[in-house]
């Protein structure tokens, strides 16, 4: 068994020198021996947690204790402060403990004793150990412990010092902000132990694209209720406790503290939609990548529970009220089964069945009809589910589109069958399919949570730790939660070549919604002033190919403007991303030198960044009357995790450096403006073109006349017009009238505020408005915002946003129409924004066709003749022979935005005045629709 190291630093008052203690072993650097059984031994981690205490000693004096954190595009630096003053006649042993994360790396100590002041600095483990015994020669020697409990870690030291004493210690550690459920929480434990003069904790945050919102519930108890200050702008926001000495009494007539307690703040940032957000400073970049609005990917999971004796009395309970919830939440397009296991395992039903309403009434019945006993069987179990999941994929049972996982929950390492946890792995891992993830869930302590999280890792799945106590139940859903609502699968981020370099993990398994992807990396020396990404992933009805972009100078010049941010938050993150990456990667190693070449990245990556890894330690050195002192802060590992805690993202193989690739075919070239290029040729319009502009006004393009031909229509807002509609290839095209704000000369403008393109041959509708553009196929539906460029593909139909600039959509080849975006001026008093339409004359219409624009896909007969000068002399008049009627029509212009949106280029034209009465087929009004993706009526 493991034995501690205990840090303690006496300080006699005489000397003024400093006699080091250490007890116990240092911990060795390998994955930990194997017994007979091929397990590793491991050492027993209870939950039962010890009263805690920030600053420890009897009478003593805490001046001040202050907790800030800078939180700076989701990473966290944070710094524990405390000043303590030794009030005894007698010297005594002062120590200062602090909780931090499990996944936080301390980077930074400090301690000043009466003006000696011992400064941290991060040496590989071996190195720091030999310069820390040249110690022993003042006979004595020291060290500092961090102890493992359930998510958190205990930093503690102790220092003695004489009366009168004051000391002043400073921690800071960093931790990368995981979105989970939708947002970010930040936690602090404070548990100063005693009343404090001035007790503060600062939560500084800073997100360049806007901070959606920053709460901080009350958790350390009511009467603290009204005492947090949140302070919030788009960009910024500022959250304080800082309760005065009366305020932190437990009691009125008492002189303890009730500040006891986890203070958390939980927020979310602002995105634009889809596009996933591309940050650079520090000659670094970080890529997040966090989609909403997408339709959930439907699920085949296989629960595999662990019922074995050990499982008796509230697990089974906690276990059953969970998977009770958790088969409610499945959907109708989800299929599922149950297995659970002992000595032996049972299949609730053999195959996958769908998760109608009595099938999982049924399994309900089931799950709570079972009777904990008997021993684990873990390896059978596992290869059944993963045989149950090939089964239904070889019958047709699993849509391609889908997700599939097994979720494993179980309290014990293996008793029956297959014992040795090396053979399992590889077993599950030699029938796993590329496509299946499994999710494993360690309940109570008893488990051997390192081979959990291996198993897990290697077939693109993560680990969790359930703590059996009264709240087991919520933990198991919370988890759930998590993994319940796929919404992309196969994602890869990547860059154009010749840009970055050290490019973190860029290919992901699978994103659920509420979480988030993050890639980091290092920009190459460049000329240019924008470095883009390109995600491309499968949703549930369609794959998407989305660019994003950043200006490479840009928040570098903010960060220096806002003093609580954290200027190196790039360098540090992309560091911090890197090492947990590599500790998982050495987790799944194989071989003794695979896992020394790692380990070497690993130091290297630590020593660099200052970070206190498994294989890293903090020496903590003082001069004093010229001679060095030595401390030493070691990383421990938990009891049960192996010697690298580290969780990669949701995803299988990770190696770290990855290769980038070159830009996509679809992408706009960087050189090119986007109104002039997305890379498809579809996307701008050949010559000969149909437009519908401004007010709105139709220009008809006669490819056979040569000639230009333009109406207006002055309908009412909310009115839907029919612009084609084509039943033998079944797409209807219609648009959606929005008003100006106000009347301008006693006349109501309206321009198309919204546009439809809906094809009932393949069930796909886009409707495109001024703020999104929807996507919808039967019960999927996907939201774009016009703040991304992408590519997206939907059965025939491929539809390409170019960020604010347009959106294109091209059916089956065959049917182009482009949707241009109007932006105005948003206090102009009069003018919206709206939208422009662009059709090629070229499109392959049925003979079925008609509609405002679709009628003429045959073209008619056209005539004019009679040309005269008319009232206007800039204009002149004629007349216009066609589908049989004799038109009085005016030679005029219109506006083409295509490749000019601010001032357009001029289309000369022939108008037909009266709502292009004689032009087009009967009347107006008959071609407004009661919905977007109605058809038209025979006329």
């Amino acid at each position: 068994m493991k034995t501690p190291v205990l840090l303690c630093v006496l300080l006699f008052s005489q000397s003024w020198a400093f006699e080091f203690i250490i007890v116990g072993k240092w911990e060795s650097e390998t994955s930990g021996p194997l017994d007979e059984s091929g397990r590793y031994r491991r050492n027993v981690l209870t939950s039962e947690e010890e009263d805690f205490e920030a600053i420890q000693g009897n009478e003593i004096t805490v001046k001040s204790y202050k907790v800030e954190s800078r939180i700076t595009s989701r990473f966290a630096h944070t710094t524990v402060k405390s000043s303590v003053f030794n009030s005894a006649a007698k010297a005594q042993s002062i120590g200062f403990n602090v909780q931090i994360p499990k996944r936080a790396f301390i980077n930074i100590f400090t301690m000043n004793v009466n003006g000696i002041t011992f400064v941290g600095s991060v040496k590989e483990k071996t190195v720091a150990r030999n310069l820390y015994t040249l110690a022993r020669a003042h006979g004595k020697a020291a060290g500092i412990i961090r102890t493992n409990s359930q998510a958190m870690e205990t930093f503690r030291t102790e220092v003695h010092v004489p009366p009168g004493s004051k000391v002043e210690f400073e921690l800071h550690y960093q931790e990368m902000m995981q979105r989970k459920l939708g947002f970010y929480q930040h936690t602090l434990h404070i548990q100063p132990g005693r009343l404090v003069p001035l007790l503060q904790v600062d939560v500084y945050i800073f997100e360049p694209k806007g901070i959606k919102f920053v709460t901080a519930p009350n958790t350390l108890g009511e009467q603290f209720s009204d005492l947090t200050k949140i302070t919030h702008t788009k960009e910024k926001a500022h959250v304080v406790f800082k309760p005065t000495l009366q305020q932190q009494l437990k009691c009125e007539n008492c002189t303890e503290s009730a500040v006891d307690g986890v203070f958390t703040v939980k927020y979310d940032v602002e995105r634009e939609s889809n596009a996933g957000e591309l940050q650079v400073s520090d000659g670094h970049f970080i890529q997040f990548f966090a989609p909403s609005d997408l339709s959930p990917l439907s699920k085949n999971i296989v629960f595999v529970i662990d019922v074995s004796g050990s499982m008796w009395g509230l697990k089974m309970k906690q276990t059953v009220e969970a998977m009770k919830a958790i088969l409610n939440d499945l959907s109708m397009d989800d299929y599922f089964s149950i297995i659970d296991f002992n000595h032996n395992v049972r299949c609730w039903n053999e195959d996958m069945v769908q998760a109608s309403s009595i099938q999982v009434d049924e399994a309900k019945k089931y799950i709570q009809s079972i009777k904990p006993s008997g021993g684990t069987n873990i390896n059978e179990a596992l290869l059944r589910a993963v045989q149950m999941l090939v089964r239904a994929s070889n019958q047709g049972l699993i849509d391609s589109r889908s997700v599939s996982m097994i979720i494993l929950v179980s309290d014990g390492d293996p008793t029956v069958g297959e014992i040795k946890l090396s053979t399992i792995q590889k077993n599950v891992k030699r029938v796993m399919r590329g496509d299946f993830s499994l999710f494993s869930l360690g309940i109570g302590f008893d488990v051997d949570f390192d081979f959990l999280e291996r198993i897990a890792l290697e077939n693109r799945g993560v680990a969790q730790r359930i703590f059996a106590n009264h709240d087991a139940a919520e933990q198991l859903k919370t988890f759930y939660s998590q993994v319940s609502s796929p919404l992309l699968r196969t994602i890869t981020i990547h860059f154009p070549e010749n840009t970055v370099n050290n490019v973190t993990q860029n290919r992901f398994d699978k994103f659920f919604s509420g979480s988030e992807l993050i890639v980091a990396g290092k920009l190459l020396p460049t000329d240019l002033t924008t470095l883009q990404s390109f995600t491309t992933a499968s949703a549930a009805n369609m794959d998407l190919n989305i660019q994003t972009d950043a200006d490479i100078l840009q928040l570098d010049s903010e960060l220096s403007t806002h003093q609580h941010s954290f200027p190196g938050f790039a360098r540090q993150m992309w560091a911090y991303i890197t090492v947990n990456q590599l500790l998982a990667e050495r987790s799944l190693a194989t071989t003794a030198s695979r896992k020394r070449k790692i380990t070497q990245r690993i130091v290297a990556l630590a020593l660099e960044h200052q970070f206190v890894t498994p294989f890293t330690a903090m020496l903590v050195e003082g001069e004093d009357e010229g001679r060095t002192e030595r401390l030493i802060a070691d990383s421990p590992r938990d009891s049960k995790h192996g010697c690298c805690s580290a969780t990669a993202p949701l995803s299988g193989s990770i190696p770290v450096q990855r290769l980038v690739y070159q830009t996509p075919p679809w992408a706009p070239p960087t050189n090119a403006p986007l109104s002039e290029a997305t890379g498809t040729r579809e996307s701008i319009l050949p010559g000969h073109i149909t437009v519908v502009e401004g007010d709105p006004h139709f220009i008809i393009n006669l490819p056979r006349s040569n000639m230009d031909i333009c109406f207006n229509i002055d309908s009412k807002p909310g009115h839907i017009l029919n612009l084609v509609s084509d039943p033998g290839t079944g797409v209807t095209i219609n648009g959606q009238l929005v008003g100006s704000k106000k009347l301008k000369n006693n006349k109501m403008n309206t321009y198309f505020g919204t546009i439809s393109i809906y094809s009932k041959t393949d069930g796909v509708q886009v409707i495109v408005g001024t703020n999104r553009i929807d996507l919808m196929e039967d019960r999927n539906n996907h939201s774009f915002s016009w703040g991304v460029t992408a590519e997206l593909i939907l059965n025939r139909m491929k539809v390409t946003i170019v960020k604010e600039q347009h959106v294109t959509v091209m059916i089956d080849g065959r049917i182009s129409v482009m949707v241009l975006l109007h932006r105005v001026w948003k206090k102009h008093p009069v003018q919206v924004d709206f939208l422009g339409i662009y059709m090629s004359s070229d499109n392959k219409y049925s003979a079925k066709v008609h509609g405002l624009i679709g009628q003429f896909a045959q073209e008619p007969e056209v005539k004019v003749y009679g040309v005269h000068e008319g009232a206007d002399p800039k204009k002149k008049e004629a007349i216009m022979e066609v589908k049989g009627n004799k038109l009085a029509v005016t030679r005029g212009w219109q506006k083409d935005y295509r490749r000019d949106k601010k001032r357009g280029s001029d289309v000369y034209c022939w108008f037909v005045h009266n709502n292009g009465k004689g032009f087009v087929d009967g009347i107006y009004t008959s071609y407004i629709l009661p919905r977007l993706d109605s058809f038209l009526n025979a006329l």
